[in-house]
């Protein structure tokens, strides 16, 4: 199981490299010019020129990216020669449009991320799950038809439509809601529980509606194939009650495959949160990551883009460390 982790791990190192390597080509490549964004509108060819090697955009483009690739690792210094500043480990540079150091703004940014997915982690998995073994338990019945039918429709509707139908009744239309803040970061914060709850409930079910449909699907599947299985009748044979046949032995074996999707999920979930933050004006993390994006800032692209691979990977990793533990065999391949 060492060896198994092991090999993961460098792997992951590794594709951590490739991943910021085609990340930083690509923004080179790219059309924007970070220098004439940061000169400003009014800027001569000059002084377009002087923001290039204060951004250290004058190096040879191996220079510049090894250069960011050790601030990963230690601290270094950032800004034309003479006027250079300290960028403290872990160095994930300075922004291009602001000179903040990038470990700020994404300290910034975070918690309000953080709100988001936590909230629509718990909404999308109780719903998912528990709509999913209702289901399979009343197949073929009013109840079963009605939630595979709600499934199908929210499987096919993009955050984005659901989070402005969201904010066109509830806050528009009947004004039963607010729209989202951008001071509430925390449940013990001076709104308290009930305000922070209100502030984000739109974006969780803007986020949850597609994951939840998912979810529903796939439990409702496996419980179905599950109940089927030699050991769930040997319960019924012995005479258990229906809640333990259900819930002790059913729901254990039917759900393992859902908990190893909601791993893939939470780790591919700032994609989905990107879409949410952007309709609702949450300054989480992909709303920074957008507006870094368009203003040419690599230093904030760069980390945010590492940020969400490292996630996502890390969730691969655990997912494998996971199932290894389930089948041996896994640790061959």
């Amino acid at each position: 199981m060492t060896r198994f982790l092991t090999r993961r791990f460098v792997a992951m190192i590794l594709l951590l490299f490739v991943i910021s390597f085609v990340t930083f080509s690509l923004f080179q490549l790219g059309p924007a010019d970070p220098a004439a964004a940061a000169c400003g509108q009014e800027c001569t060819p000059q002084r377009i020129a002087e923001a290039r090697v204060a951004l250290g955009m004058d190096k040879p483009f191996l220079t510049q990216y090894f250069d960011y690739m050790s601030g990963l690792v230690g601290s270094r210094t950032v800004g034309a020669p003479g006027s250079e500043t300290l960028c403290s480990w872990p160095c994930l540079g300075k922004s291009f449009q602001t000179n903040e150091d990038v470990t700020a703004i994404i300290g910034r940014a975070l918690p309000y991320t953080l709100s988001v997915a936590s909230g629509a982690i718990v909404l999308w998995s109780v719903v998912g799950v528990g709509l999913g073994l209702l289901a399979a338990l009343r197949k073929g019945r009013f109840t079963d038809k009605l939630v595979v039918g709600a499934a199908s429709v929210g499987v096919s509707l993009p955050i984005p439509v659901t989070g402005l139908l969201l904010l066109l009744f509830f806050v528009s239309t009947v004004h039963l809601l607010p729209f989202t803040t951008n001071a509430i970061t925390s449940p013990f914060g001076a709104a308290g529980p009930g305000g922070w709850f209100l502030n984000y409930l739109l974006p969780w079910v803007a986020l949850a509606v597609l994951f939840s449909a998912q979810y529903i699907r796939v439990t409702r599947g496996n419980m179905l194939e599950t109940f089927g299985e030699d050991f769930m009748r040997t319960a019924r044979s012995k005479g258990l009650s229906r809640r333990i046949i259900v819930f002790k032995h059913g729901a254990r074996a039917g759900i393992t495959p859902v908990v190893t999707m909601l791993g893939l999920d939470i780790g591919t979930l700032l994609g989905g949160a990107v879409l949410t933050e952007q309709i609702f004006s949450v300054p989480g993390v992909g709303f920074t990551a957008v507006h870094a994006a368009q203003a040419g800032d690599l230093p904030v692209t760069m980390a945010i883009t590492m940020m969400a691979a490292f996630f996502i990977i890390v969730a691969n990793v655990v997912v494998d460390a996971t199932y290894a533990v389930i089948d041996p065999r896994v640790r061959v391949a």
